[in-house]
């Protein structure tokens, strides 16, 4: 039986898979032709992954999860949190996003940070939480050219590398979505005939 990731996300798609080897089918909402979208309304990470979820489970009838990802800045009081994709305005800016952080953060000399992923899971109408983190500073200015979204300001504890400097390979072993997706694969090797 095939599982909705409800993302359009390839990339996520392919990583799931990878981890779950033959216990489970991923499919995204490209592969199932979902053209809508999801809502994302809630004021938590865990609000936000659970309304999506519920969404396609109710409109399609299927077992589905979701996910949600925020950057929580202590000195901001965890902002930008669920409004990370949209800290700077509704078009999703990632470089004005990054600017906003960079310019709230001036005269703060605290700059810890978490990024955060909580995924949603609807299976046999029963609703499960995973979640995942990485804690980490952010940086007084962006540095590297991978990743996306505030990869280039943020550097994980333990390292001297931003997100964006890493090789995919090893930000994909360490990521607050590695985790939670870690969690879901290990729910499916334990739970799964």
């Amino acid at each position: 039986m095939d599982l909705i990731f409800a993302t359009k996300n390839k990339h996520k798609v392919l990583e799931i898979n990878r981890m779950l080897g033959d216990t489970k089918k991923i499919k995204s909402l490209l592969e199932i032709k979902f053209e809508g979208d999801l809502p994302e309304t809630g004021h938590t990470l865990e609000e936000n992954a659970l309304q999506k979820a519920r969404f396609i489970n109710k409109h399609l009838g299927v077992d589905c999860f979701a996910d949600d990802t925020g950057l929580e800045i202590d000195a901001l009081n965890g902002a930008p949190g669920v409004y990370s994709a949209r800290f700077a305005g509704p078009e999703k800016d990632s470089i004005k996003n990054i600017e906003k952080v960079l310019s709230e953060l001036k005269n703060k000399t605290n700059r810890k940070a978490r990024f955060r992923t909580v995924i949603a899971l609807i299976l046999d109408q029963k609703e499960m939480l995973f979640e995942g983190y990485v804690d980490g500073t952010i940086l007084d200015a962006p540095r590297g050219d991978g990743g996306f979204g505030y990869d280039s300001i943020f550097m994980p504890e333990g390292y001297d590398l931003s997100f964006a400097e890493m090789p995919l390979s090893q930000k994909n072993k360490i990521s607050h979505r590695a985790m939670a997706l870690q969690k879901l694969a290990e729910f499916f090797h334990k739970n799964q005939p």
